[in-house]
């Protein structure tokens, strides 16, 4: 839902053909899968389609190919960053570090509890989306 959130900053900003948006996970464990489908139904309440996005696995060079890796919670902060080439690690941040007041650092992992923990999730990535945007605006733009 995070890549479909922020997809949906980027475009409102005009900015979509300046900015690349890509998501991976640490395991690849369901690699080529689309997303859960509360996920789907839960972006798709908000006018926000992530029906076409597959899972893949963090490759390599997406340390040095993105500006901005975005992590849901500490154990992946630290996974990534042991990952990570020398020299790139402040490109690594939690994803709600731009909205903590909602749940906290970490985005709690809806995917065994109940629907609604999706609706949350959304609430915070949404906030954490728009707060990214502006970030990238007045850095970059």
């Amino acid at each position: 839902m995070a890549e479909g959130l922020f997809e949906s900053e980027v475009k409102a900003a005009g900015l979509l053909d300046r900015i690349n948006i890509d998501s991976a996970g640490t395991i690849g464990y369901h690699a080529g899968s689309p997303p859960d489908r509360r996920a789907q139904e839960t972006a798709r309440k908000h006018g926000i389609d992530i029906s076409g996005q597959r899972s893949r696995k963090v490759a390599a060079n997406d340390f040095t190919a993105f500006d901005h890796i975005l992590v849901m919670d500490h154990d992946n902060l630290a996974d990534m960053k042991a990952r990570c080439p020398a020299g790139y690690e402040d490109r690594i941040q939690l994803f709600l570090s731009f909205a903590p007041e909602l749940l906290g650092e970490e985005m709690p992992d809806p995917y065994y509890g109940s629907d609604d923990g999706f609706d949350r999730c959304f609430e915070a990535g949404s906030a954490a989306a728009k707060r990214l945007m502006n970030h990238i605006k007045e850095r970059h733009f």
